[in-house]
C-alpha cells in the first residue's frame, strides 16, 4: 500500500496539563463534533467534489482521522472506498506547519512517513490536504486531494483547499451548536425558515419568456420541503436582440442561503445590462459577493452564464463562461451528448482572483442544451455510487430525448429511479432547437 505523508511526525504520547496526551484530547474532540459514521451529507459531498474541480484531480475527499481508521465523511472518485487504514505511528497531520501539506510524488519522498495508508489499487503519486482544525487547535481530519501523476500544484489552488478545509470545519461547528440548541432555536429557525419562504418566491422566475425559434423549459427540484436551498436559474432578453441565461448554485441552505440566491440573481441580470460579456458578468459577481460577504464565514456560488445569439439558417450560437460549475450538456440531434466544458472556471465570491473559463457552441436544429446544479451528478444509485458526469450523459444518450420539454421529462424519470439517493436541491434549464421540418414529397401532395 502506498503512504501519503502529511508533514513530520509529532508525539502524540506527552501527557499534558490535565494528564491527557495530545492524541487523547484530539479523539475527545473528535468525538465533540459526533460526525464519525454519520450518513453521507451533499454539503461535504460537495466540498469534496469542489477540492476536485480546483485541482483537476480524479480523486478527493473530507477525512476524520479516529484512533485507528481514517473515515471517509465525503469522497469523490474513491469508488467504494469508506475508510482508510491509519498509519499504527502516526501523528494524524502536521501541527508544525502552517498551510496545506502536499506530496508531490509519494514514491519519491524519502522522508519519515505519517498519516494514512491509501490502497495501492488506487494508484496514487500525489496528495495535497489542509488540516480541518477546531477553533482550540484540534486537527479533526483534513479535505485530501489526490492524483495518479505525480505534480506540483498552484498557490491559488492550496489557498482553495485551506478555505474549503474552513468551510468544512465551520459546517462542523454550526452542525455541534445545533445539537446543543436545538429546543431554544425551534421558533427562531421557523421564523427563519418562513423568511426564506417569502425569498424563495424571488429566486426563480415565475415563467420563462418565449425566445423565437427555441424552445425552453426549467424545473427546481428540492431535496426536501422543509428546507429552503440555493440553487437558481434565469433567461432574459438582451437590448442587442439576443437573449441571456444563467444558472447556478450558492453555498448553504435556509434563509442565508436564500438572500444570497436573490442578490445573485439580481446582479447577474443587472451585469448583463452593462456588459452581457459572460466572463465579464461572472467577474462582477464576484466583486459584489467578496463587497457584501467579508469576515470569517465566506459566501460563494458556482454558476454558467451564457449568451444566446440566433444565426440566419436558424441555429443558435451559444457563449458560455463557468465559474467552478459542472459543464452544460448538449445533447445533439442524432443522440449525442457533448459536455460544453468550462473546467478551469473557479468558485465565484472565495478566491483572490478567480479565473472564469469560457467556451462555445453551436445549436442546430433538433440539438439541445441541458444546463443543471450538482444536486444531480451528486445523487447516488443504488450502489450507492455518485451518477457524477459521465453517467448523466450516458443516460441521456440512452433515451435520446428530443426537445427541451423532452429533455426535461428524461431527467425526471431519472430523479424518480434514484429516488432516496437525491439528497440534495437541483435546478434545471433546458433549451432546444426545434428540428427542420421535412416537406411532403409530391407523391404525398398528389
Amino acid at each position: 500500500m502506498a503512504v501519503c505523508e502529511y508533514g513530520p511526525r509529532r508525539d502524540a504520547g506527552s501527557a499534558t496539563k490535565d494528564g491527557m496526551t495530545d492524541e487523547e484530547r484530539r479523539l475527545t474532540a473528535v468525538r465533540r463534533y459526533a460526525v464519525l459514521d454519520a450518513p453521507a451529507d451533499p454539503v461535504f459531498d460537495k466540498i469534496a467534489s469542489l477540492a476536485a474541480r480546483v485541482f483537476a484531480a480524479p480523486m478527493a475527499m473530507v477525512a476524520i482521522v479516529d484512533s485507528d481508521r481514517v473515515w471517509c465523511k465525503a469522497a469523490y472518485g474513491l469508488g467504494d472506498v469508506g475508510e482508510l487504514s491509519r498509519a499504527p505511528d502516526a501523528w494524524p497531520l502536521a501541527a508544525a506547519h502552517e498551510g496545506p501539506q502536499v506530496v508531490p510524488d509519494i514514491r519519491a519522498d524519502a522522508g519519515p512517513v505519517a498519516g494514512f495508508r491509501v490502497p495501492a489499487q488506487l494508484g496514487v503519486r500525489f496528495c495535497a490536504a489542509a488540516a480541518i482544525t477546531t477553533p482550540d487547535g484540534h486537527q479533526l481530519g483534513s479535505v485530501t486531494v489526490f492524483d495518479t501523476v505525480p505534480r506540483r500544484p498552484a498557490d491559488d489552488q492550496l489557498a482553495a483547499l485551506q478555505e474549503l478545509a474552513a468551510l468544512a470545519m465551520d459546517e462542523l461547528e454550526l452542525r455541534r451548536a445545533a445539537l446543543h440548541t436545538v429546543a431554544a432555536e425551534r421558533e427562531r429557525r421557523a421564523d427563519a425558515e418562513r423568511l426564506a419562504r417569502t425569498l424563495q418566491r424571488t429566486l426563480l422566475p415565475p415563467a420563462l419568456p418565449t425566445v423565437p425559434g427555441l424552445d425552453t423549459a426549467a424545473a427546481y427540484h428540492p431535496a426536501s420541503v422543509d428546507e429552503i436551498g440555493g440553487d437558481f436559474y434565469d433567461l432574459f432578453p438582451l437590448d442587442d436582440g439576443r437573449w441571456a441565461f444563467f444558472l447556478g448554485d450558492v453555498c448553504g441552505k435556509g434563509a442565508d442561503a436564500a438572500a444570497l440566491t436573490s442578490l445573485t440573481r439580481y446582479t447577474l441580470r443587472a451585469a448583463a445590462i452593462y456588459d452581457p460579456d459572460p466572463r465579464t458578468a461572472l467577474a462582477n459577481l464576484d466583486t459584489v459577493l467578496k463587497g457584501e460577504f467579508q469576515g470569517d464565514f465566506h459566501r460563494f456560488c458556482t454558476a454558467v452564464f451564457g449568451v444566446l445569439d440566433a444565426d440566419a439558417d436558424g441555429s443558435f450560437t451559444v457563449t458560455l463562461a463557468g465559474g467552478g460549475h459542472p459543464p452544460a450538456l448538449a445533447v445533439r440531434a442524432d443522440g449525442t451528448v457533448e459536455p460544453v466544458s468550462t473546467a478551469g472556471g473557479q468558485l465565484i465570491g472565495l478566491l483572490p482572483e478567480p479565473q472564469f473559463v469560457q467556451a462555445r457552441t453551436r445549436l442546430a436544429p433538433g440539438d439541445a442544451l441541458l444546463l443543471y446544479t450538482d444536486g444531480l451528478i451528486e445523487a447516488r444509485t443504488a450502489n450507492g455510487q455518485m451518477l457524477g458526469e459521465e453517467g448523466l450523459a450516458r443516460h441521456l444518450s440512452a433515451h435520446t430525448p428530443r426537445g427541451a420539454d423532452h429533455l426535461l421529462a428524461t431527467v425526471h424519470k431519472l430523479f424518480t429511479d434514484l429516488g432516496t439517493g437525491v439528497s440534495d436541491d437541483t435546478a434545471l434549464l433546458a433549451l432546444s432547437v426545434p428540428p427542420r421540418r421535412t416537406p411532403p414529397s409530391a407523391q404525398e401532395n398528389r
